[in-house]
């Protein structure tokens, strides 16, 4: 199964529509998204706007691939799990946020075992292509982060 989040703050309906196009194009079913505050139609991917907390980390465990914006939250669960990642930053110029520092985000973790970058369609849908080669990080991020750490970031990141 593939996760996609993309917060529930902003949608992300240019990642998603990629996804969905993917998937219907290629007959791919096993594809859950949490869209946030989209007014979206999924032709392929199942979609929810919220998914409460316990259901999102049921999702994030069941997943083969996740994929999201390029946001710490993201990242940092991804890493907790050892789960391989595909991240597209959000762009202002398509009003998707304030600003670009997502582009700084995906540029400095682009190098990191686990996590991969998509900028645009063409790139989604390689990876998409390819998913069942990509891998994790190969380490539970939490092995070697103390729990009180882990949740100072996340707290962190939701207060920001």
């Amino acid at each position: 199964m593939i996760f996609v989040a993309v917060g529930t703050q902003f949608p992300f309906d240019r990642m998603i529509e990629i996804i969905d196009q993917w998937a219907f194009e290629r007959g791919v079913s096993d594809v859950v998204a949490q869209v946030g505050p989209s007014n979206f139609k999924s032709r392929a991917i199942k979609t929810y706007a919220y998914i409460d907390p316990l259901e999102f980390a049921s999702f994030q465990r069941q997943a083969a691939l996740l994929i999201g914006h390029a946001g710490m939250g993201t990242i940092i669960g991804a890493l907790e799990m050892a789960k391989p990642l595909v991240i597209m930053p959000r762009l202002a110029r398509f009003g998707e946020h304030r600003n670009d520092h997502q582009l700084a985000t995906t540029q400095r973790f682009s190098n990191k075992p686990g996590i991969y970058v998509a900028k645009d369609k063409a790139e989604m849908f390689d990876l998409l292509d390819r998913r069942d080669e990509l891998t994790g990080s190969g380490r539970d991020v939490s092995a070697t982060a103390t729990p009180q750490l882990l949740q100072a970031l996340k707290d962190f990141i939701a207060k920001n």
